[in-house]
């Protein structure tokens, strides 16, 4: 049986403080941040300069080395699972065409693994033990080998149980095979993370027991003194009975929050000031990695506009903004040009504005930026729902109003609600940004730099339900968790199918496919973003086309990680065009066709 992405073996996958003190032990002392920084990461005030380009290593071959590492972030000991000993992880730079290999070995008590996001490899080479390869076993190597087939932005993490979680992450930069179509005169990574100084097997099993563990934003009484005040006493009774109805908070924006999270730019807190130096007048090129395991950020330069060049690595029609939600797993390539000799705050603020993380861009390395206050945090509202408020008909404990939005899929326990009145919310910037003073990124927004390479409308659509229990921290996919599924999503080589996924939930789920890229729904042009992770907002239905054009099975799962860890993510599998094809008929998860001929579901664990 192939190892399984979500397994927890206990003894095996988990740090124990025995471990922790005789690594501490062994290395003499724990590592201090800067030693532990790879080039590319370390501020200017510690590498003593200002490259034009961060520090990578270069191919075509490469030799990674998986372990455990004794940390320290902002003044406090910690434990990271690094790769060459370095949190994040280093710097890789392909160029475009070229072959690579990778050989990863595994130090480590336990199965890891690497996974390309985003990079357009053969199945067996994209790295989720369970689905595409079986793991690399503790002292083993494996070899990844195989054509850059694209250019741009992306990352690599571990799929390995919540090894992501515990620093197994880092930055792929890669260089187009002729002339880069965007100018730019210096450039900067910038990887956001969630740093846990508690194990996150611990933070995960305290989500089981009590969703809300984390949430420190509750509304209070004053609050509802506000809001009677503003609104009316009935109609906040009203609001206030309707989310005890639902069992369910209005401020439960973020599972794991700012009350165990430590933020993290280039693995530097608040308090590092991871710096970056400009000249006045320059074209600096930012390629921003959102590479936290649950944390959706909000991102900003207050007083220096950004133009979005690239979206998940593919070039998009230069577009000027000033925020930009970014979701995890996503990346945005944005260009600033400082006109002033002045230090900007870079902020990666969390989504429910319990944390940030903020950076220093500046003309000289003795210079701090003001962090900015955080701001108030975002409440859900109705719409975030997506129910019909009249009956409530839209509650695990009401009736459901199929003449609605259809809900065709299992119920039961791990449903709590459902959304009967979806919305579209694609030219929506993202939950608490919805009356900021400035530009925030809208997805409509987005338009693709070339023409979408397949124009064909789809043969069929596939209707996919995010569905959820956040009293009993459940998720999946259509009522289902992944070690439940009985057939993969299955899709044939070269045809073109829509996918159509409904949020029956109220939190934000960033959805990504494995092994392709999609065409998002934004409108009826020929240059819709395309890309590989989006972000569903609560009670939102959105669509994307997909050209199965990589035979394989790829995994199709919410990067939110204790998510996945709990069950939300599938299979998509692509068959060869001489496999025996029924007609397109299947409107729903692809339970009429034949399962993968490369995998038995039943072999996919989860929790």
């Amino acid at each position: 049986m192939l190892a399984n992405i979500t397994a927890t073996i206990k003894g095996r996958n988990m740090f124990t403080r025995r471990h922790l003190l005789r690594s501490a032990t062994a290395s003499g002392v724990y590592a201090g941040a800067a030693s532990l920084l790879p080039a590319w990461a370390q501020s200017v005030q510690v590498a003593h300069g200002a490259p034009k380009g961060p520090t990578a290593l270069t191919g075509p071959n490469f030799d990674l080395s998986v372990g455990h590492t004794p940390v320290m972030i902002g003044g406090r000991h910690g434990h990271a699972v690094t790769v060459n000993g370095s949190l994040p992880a280093p710097l890789i730079r392909f160029r475009e065409g070229e072959h690579v290999t990778l050989n990863v070995h595994n130090t480590l008590e336990e199965d890891t693994s690497i996974h390309w996001h985003g990079l357009l490899v053969p199945f067996y080479m994209d790295g989720v033990p369970g689905v595409s390869f079986p793991g690399i076993k503790p002292g083993e190597t494996f070899s990844y080998d195989f054509a850059v087939p694209q250019s741009g932005t992306y990352w690599y993490h571990s799929h390995s149980g919540l090894q992501e979680q515990s620093g197994l992450y880092g930055p792929i930069i890669i260089d187009p095979a002729g002339p880069d179509p965007v100018s730019f005169d210096r450039e900067y990574v910038l990887v956001l993370s969630d740093w846990l100084f508690e194990h996150p097997h611990k933070v995960f099993a305290k989500l089981k027991k009590n969703n809300e563990v984390f949430n420190m934003q509750e509304r209070t009484l004053g609050e509802f003194i506000r809001d009677a005040s503003d609104k009316g006493l009935g109609a906040t009774i009203e609001d206030r009975a309707m989310w005890g109805n639902m069992r369910m908070s209005a401020t439960d924006i973020a599972d794991v929050t700012g009350a165990v999270y430590t933020y993290l730019i280039n693995g530097h807190s608040t308090e590092d000031n991871w710096t970056a130096l400009f000249e006045t007048g320059e074209r600096i090129r930012l390629r921003i990695i959102n590479a936290a395991a649950m944390t959706i950020f909000n991102f900003r330069i207050p007083g220096l506009p950004m133009t979005v060049v690239q979206a998940d690595g593919l070039h998009v029609q230069p577009l000027d903004t000033d925020e930009i939600q970014i979701g995890v797993a996503e990346t945005y390539d944005v260009i600033v040009e400082p006109k002033r000799a002045r230090p900007f705050a870079i902020v990666a603020e969390a989504i429910d504005r319990f944390g940030q993380a903020v950076a220093t861009l500046a003309p000289r390395p003795d210079m701090r930026a003001t962090a900015p206050l955080l701001r108030d945090r975002p409440i859900l509202t109705h719409k975030d729902t997506a129910m019909d408020h009249g009956n409530m008909a839209g509650m695990d404990h009401g009736g459901h109003d199929m003449s609605k939005q259809a809900h065709n899929h299992k119920m039961g326990v791990g449903v709590d609600m459902v959304a009967d009145m979806p919305t579209n919310r694609l030219d929506e910037p993202g939950l608490g940004l919805e009356n900021v003073p400035h530009r925030a990124l809208r997805y409509t927004q987005l338009k693709s730099a070339v023409r979408n390479p397949d124009l064909r409308e789809p043969e069929r659509e596939i209707e996919i339900h995010l569905t959820g229990n956040m009293e009993r921290f459940m998720w999946g996919f259509d009522g289902v968790k992944f070690s439940a599924i009985e057939k993969p999503i299955t899709l044939y080589e070269g045809e073109r199918a829509r996918f159509t996924l409904v949020n029956d939930t109220m939190m934000t789920h960033p959805i990504h496919l494995h092994g392709m890229f999609f065409d998002l729904i934004t409108d009826g042009s020929d240059h819709r973003p395309r890309k590989h992770t989006v972000n569903v907002k609560p009670g939102e239905k959105l669509s994307f086309d997909v050209t199965a054009d990589h035979v394989g099975d790829w995994a199709f799962h919410c990067h939110l990680l204790f998510h996945m860890h709990a069950g939300m993510m599938q299979v998509v599998s692509v068959l060869p065009k001489d496999k025996d094809r029924p007609p397109s008929t299947m409107e729903h998860e692809g339970h009429d066709a034949p399962p993968s001929a490369h995998h038995d579901a039943h072999q996919h664990g989860g929790r």
